[in-house]
């Protein structure tokens, strides 16, 4: 008898999100003019959203 390994798919299902932590609407957060500032301690950040639909923070 032989033994064949049988090639699959991986599975690309996503983890489930976790439910203790809060979640936001990156769109929401941003104003109309596409940023939202965040404060960490006594820096200053800026998220905005590109055309491309992503996501940049900088300091």
């Amino acid at each position: 008898m032989t033994y064949q390994a049988r090639m699959t798919e991986p599975d690309r299902t996503p983890p489930p999100l976790p439910r203790d932590q809060p979640i936001y609407d990156a769109h929401r957060l941003i104003g109309p003019d596409g940023t939202a500032l965040i404060v960490l301690d006594d820096k200053t950040y800026t998220l905005r959203i590109t055309r491309a639909g992503k996501m940049i923070l900088t300091k």
